[in-house]
C-alpha cells in the first residue's frame, strides 16, 4: 500500500490571499507602462501589495484555480454530508460484496505461489494433506512465470538512465528546441530516478502483482506532504469499482481504499487538505481474504492489539453528485446533472473529510459538459471479460493445482513404498505399540502367537510412481509454460544444422504473448507520463525546485513551452519486448548488410547495433579514418615475402659479424694479460677464417641490397601494373566508342543504299505510272516517311 495514499490529485499549493476589495475601492493607475501594479489603495485605508511585482490579474488567476479545487466541506450542511457519507459507504459495501469471488480466487492464487514454508502434515490437515506425513510441497510453475515476467518487464520499462524519452513530432525543429527537448528529457529522468526515489521500487513491486493477477493501477497526483507530483502503485485489491464497470472511465464509483497513520491524517488536516474534525479511535480492522493471505505469507498478524497503533481506513471515492449550492448550469439554467466530485471519508467515524471538484473549470464561452479528470492509469496483462483483467493466476492456476497434486502423489507414493504401513493379525496377542521404526541394523520384537511372522504381518500394497505419471507431469508443465509464455526453447541444442528460418519462427511463435503484453505496458506507461506532465503543468516549480544541477535554467514559461512542443513517451521500444529480440534484430541487420554491402553504410549499421546493446557513445570504438588507400593483396604478399628474405639476410650478416669478432678475439690471445705464444700455422688458419667471414659478410650485404632492390622493383612494378590497368580501361573505352561509330556508319551506308534504290525506283515509276499502286502495296508507309526525312548527325545517335 502507498506510504501516503488517498490524497487529492487536484490539490494546489496554498497561495497567499489578497484582502478582499470592499465596494467603492479606488485603484490608482500606475504611471509605468509595464502593467505591474504594486499597490492598491482602498476607501477604508487598507492597501493590497504585490510583493513579487507581478500583475494583480495573474495573482487573481492563481487564486481562481485554487478556489475551484478547494475543499467544499465547510460550504455544505452536516445533514447533506451525513447523507453523502451514508449513500457512498453503502454503495462501496455493495461493490465489495460483488467481488467476493474475485477476492477468494486472488487469495487462493497467492497460496499457489508457494511462498510460505509448509512442512509435511503431522496430524493431518484439510488443505490437501489429510494423512500424517503427507507432502505439502507446491510446484513453482506459477511463481516461475510471474518472476520471469517481472524481471523482463523491469529491464525494459525501467532502464538505469531513466524511463522517459522525449519525442518531438516536428519535421524540422530549430536547434534551440532540440536543446530544450534534451534538457527536458534529462531533467525528467533525473526527477524519476533521484528526486522521486520511490518510483523504481514501487513500479517493480507493481510489475510482480500485475503478472500475478493481471491488473494493476498507478495513481498520479500532487502530494502536499512531499510538495511534488508522485506516481504510486495502487493494488487491484485496494481499487474498488461498481460491478457494472468495464473501464475506469465508465465506472459509477471508483474507490481508492488506503490505510493512513493517525499522524498523517492530522498533517493533512493542518495543511487544509482534510476537514479539521476530531476523529475517534479507529475500529478493529476487518481484513479480507487477500489481506490475510498476504500477511500469512509474510508471517505477520494483520490485527493490532494497541488501539494507538491501528491505521485509519480511508476511502477516496470518485463519484458524481448534485450538491446544493453547486448545481450544474447549462446556458444559465440549472440542469440537475450530477457532476464529478472526489469525496474522502474516514470509515471508522463515517466523517466526510473533503469534497472537491473532480473536473476542470469550464471556460466562459464553452458549452462543454463536465468530464472527470483522469487520476488512475490501468496496467493490463491480458484484457479480460470485465473490469479486472486476466493474469498468470488465471492462465496457470488450474495447471499449477494439477501439477502440485501430481507432485504430492509421487512424493507420497515414494515415501510409502520405502516405508510401507502394514496389517497385523489379532491372534498374535497384544502388542506394546503398533508403530515400528526400525533403525539400520536394528530389530523389533513382534508377538505372533506362534504363527509365522509373514502370516501375522502383511505390508500394505503401495505402488511406486510409474513412468506414465512422470510423463503426464512433464506434459502438464510443458503445456503450462507454453501457454504462460515461459517455455525454454532449445532451438540451438542438438541440431547445429537447424534452418535459420525454422529457428526464428519458433522464437517468434513463443514470444507472441510476451510481445502483446509489452505493447499494453508501453501504452499504459505513456498514459502515465502524460498525466505526470499535466501535474507538472499545474505545479511547474516542483520540477526544478529539487534538482541541484538542472540541464537548463527553467522558468514557468520555458517549461510550459517545452511540454507543449514535446511528447513524453517511454524509453522502451514497443516492438521489442526483451534483450533476445533486440539481439535478433541486430543480427538480422548485420546479415542484410553483409548480403548487400553496396546498399548499406557499415558505420551506421554498427552504430545502431552498439546502441541497441546499450552503448550510448558507440563512436568511441571506431578506428580513425585512414587517408591512404589500401594496398592490393598481391602486392602485400610480395612485400611480406621480401621482408622475410631481408630478415634472413640480416640474420646471416649478424652471424658473419659474430664469427669475425670471434676470430679477432682468438688472434689477440683470447683473454686479458700477456698474449700467449701462438703457432704460426694456427695464425695463418685464423687469418684465412677471418677473410672467409669477411667474404660472407659482404655476400650477406649484397643479398640484403638485392632484397631491397627487389622490394623497390616490386612496388614500382605494382605501380606500373596499376597504370597499365588504367590504360587498358581507357583503351577499352575508346574501342567501345570506335565500335559505336562504326555501327553508326554502317547504318548510314545501309540507309544511303536504300535511298539510291528509292531514287532508281522513282525513275522506273516515272516511265511506267501504272506501277505506283503496286509499289505502294509492297513498301511500308513508315519506310517511305523515313527515307524522306532528314538524317540527324552521327554524334546524336551515339
Amino acid at each position: 500500500m502507498p506510504m501516503t495514499p488517498g490524497l487529492n490529485p487536484a490539490i494546489r499549493q496554498i497561495l497567499p490571499t489578497l484582502a478582499e476589495e470592499p465596494e467603492g475601492a479606488t485603484v490608482p493607475l500606475p504611471e509605468e507602462s509595464s502593467g505591474s501594479v504594486l499597490t492598491i489603495e482602498h476607501d477604508d485605508g487598507s492597501v493590497s501589495i504585490s510583493l513579487d511585482g507581478k500583475p494583480v490579474e495573474d495573482i487573481a488567476e492563481s487564486e481562481r484555480s485554487t478556489e475551484w479545487f478547494r475543499n467544499l466541506v465547510d460550504d455544505l450542511d452536516m445533514g447533506i454530508l451525513n447523507q453523502i457519507s451514508d449513500d457512498l459507504l453503502k454503495g462501496v459495501q455493495d461493490d465489495l460484496d460483488s467481488r467476493n469471488d474475485w477476492i477468494e480466487d486472488r487469495a487462493q492464487g497467492i497460496k499457489l505461489l508457494g511462498l510460505k514454508i509448509e512442512i509435511p502434515g503431522l496430524q493431518g490437515a484439510t488443505d490437501g494433506a489429510p494423512v500424517e506425513g503427507m507432502s505439502r510441497v507446491r510446484h513453482p510453475l506459477l511463481l516461475e512465470a510471474v518472476l520471469r515476467f517481472q524481471a523482463n518487464s523491469r529491464s525494459e520499462l525501467l532502464p538505469t538512465d531513466g524511463p522517459v524519452k522525449v519525442k518531438n513530432s516536428a519535421l524540422a525543429s530549430p536547434l534551440q528546441q532540440d536543446q530544450l527537448a534534451d534538457a527536458l528529457e534529462q531533467d525528467l529522468n533525473y526527477y524519476l530516478t533521484e528526486v522521486a526515489r520511490e518510483y523504481y521500487p514501487d513500479t517493480d513491486k507493481m510489475l510482480f502483482m500485475l503478472g500475478f493477477g493481471g491488473t494493476a493501477f498507478k495513481k498520479i497526483y500532487f502530494c502536499p506532504l512531499r510538495g511534488r507530483p508522485v506516481s504510486e502503485t495502487v493494488d487491484a485489491d485496494d481499487l474498488i469499482v461498481n460491478n457494472a464497470a468495464t473501464t475506469l472511465q465508465d465506472a459509477k464509483r471508483v474507490t481508492h481504499r488506503s490505510f493512513m497513520r493517525s499522524s498523517t491524517v492530522k498533517r493533512l488536516q493542518i495543511l487544509g487538505v482534510y476537514r479539521d474534525v476530531d476523529l475517534s479511535t479507529p475500529n478493529f480492522e476487518s481484513p479480507d481474504a487477500v489481506q490475510r493471505e498476504k500477511a500469512g505469507v509474510q508471517g505477520i498478524s494483520v490485527e493490532s492489539r494497541n488501539p494507538d497503533d491501528r491505521d485509519r481506513e480511508i476511502y477516496e471515492i470518485c463519484c458524481e453528485l448534485d450538491l446544493p449550492g453547486f448545481e450544474h448550469k447549462y446556458k444559465g439554467k440549472v440542469t440537475g446533472l450530477e457532476v464529478p466530485y472526489r469525496v474522502t471519508i474516514d470509515v471508522s467515524t463515517r466523517e466526510v473529510l473533503s469534497v472537491t471538484r473532480n473536473y476542470d473549470e469550464p471556460q466562459e464561452d464553452s458549452n462543454a459538459l463536465p468530464e472527470a479528470r483522469d487520476t488512475f492509469v490501468k496496467y493490463s496483462f491480458v484484457p479480460g471479460l470485465g473490469f479486472y483483467d486476466i493474469g498468470l493466476l488465471h492462465i496457470l492456476g488450474n495447471t499449477t493445482n494439477a501439477v502440485t497434486a501430481a507432485w504430492r502423489e509421487m512424493l507420497d507414493a515414494g515415501m510409502y513404498a520405502n516405508f510401507p504401513g502394514f496389517l497385523m493379525s489379532d491372534t498374535g496377542g497384544r502388542q506394546n505399540t503398533n508403530i515400528f521404526r526400525i533403525p539400520p541394523g536394528g530389530g523389533a520384537l513382534v508377538k505372533t502367537g506362534g504363527q509365522p511372522i509373514n502370516q501375522a504381518v502383511m505390508p500394505l500394497p503401495y505402488k511406486e510412481p510409474g513412468a506414465a505419471m512422470m510423463n503426464l507431469v512433464s506434459n502438464m508443465v510443458e503445456t503450462g509454460q507454453r501457454v504462460g509464455g515461459t517455455a525454454e526453447l532449445a532451438v540451438g541444442e542438438g541440431r547445429q544444422d537447424a534452418p535459420v528460418g525454422t529457428t526464428l519462427a519458433l522464437i517468434d511463435q513463443a514470444t507472441k504473448i510476451l510481445n502483446s503484453v509489452h505493447k499494453r505496458l508501453h501504452a499504459s506507461q505513456a498514459e502515465e507520463f502524460t498525466l505526470l506532465a499535466q501535474c507538472f503543468r499545474e505545479h511547474p516549480d516542483s520540477f526544478w525546485g529539487m534538482n541541484k544541477r538542472p540541464h537548463y535554467q527553467w522558468n514557468e514559461q520555458i517549461f510550459i513551452e517545452a511540454l507543449n512542443n514535446c511528447e513524453l513517451t517511454p524509453q522502451a521500444d514497443p516492438n521489442t519486448a526483451s534483450m533476445t529480440q533486440r539481439m535478433m534484430k541486430v543480427m538480422a541487420l548485420k546479415q542484410m548488410a553483409a548480403a548487400n554491402p553496396q546498399l548499406y553504410d557499415p558505420v551506421a549499421v554498427d552504430t545502431a547495433a552498439l546502441q541497441a546493446l546499450g552503448w550510448s557513445n558507440p563512436e568511441q570504438f571506431f578506428a580513425p579514418p585512414n587517408p591512404n588507400p589500401p594496398v592490393p593483396p598481391e602486392v602485400q604478399a610480395k612485400m611480406a615475402e621480401l621482408q622475410i628474405k631481408k630478415q634472413d639476410s640480416d640474420a646471416r650478416m649478424m652471424t658473419a659479424q659474430a664469427g669475425v669478432a670471434k676470430v679477432q678475439h682468438e688472434m689477440q690471445g683470447g683473454g686479458v694479460g700477456q698474449p700467449p705464444q701462438l703457432d704460426p700455422n694456427k695464425m695463418v688458419d685464423l687469418e684465412l677464417k677471418k677473410h672467409e667471414m669477411q667474404q660472407k659478410m659482404m655476400d650477406a650485404e649484397i643479398k640484403q641490397r638485392d632484397s631491397q632492390t627487389k622490394l623497390r622493383q616490386t612496388m614500382i612494378q605494382a605501380h606500373v601494373d596499376q597504370q597499365s590497368n588504367q590504360g587498358e580501361m581507357q583503351r577499352a573505352m575508346l574501342k567501345n566508342q570506335d565500335d559505336r561509330f562504326e555501327a553508326a556508319n554502317r547504318q548510314r551506308d545501309r540507309e544511303s543504299k536504300e535511298r539510291l534504290a528509292a531514287v532508281k525506283l522513282a525513275g522506273e515509276i516515272t516511265k511506267n505510272p501504272q506501277a505506283l499502286s503496286i509499289v505502294s502495296k509492297v513498301l511500308p508507309k513508315d519506310m517511305l516517311e523515313r527515307l524522306e526525312s532528314n538524317e540527324p548527325p552521327i554524334e546524336e545517335n551515339i
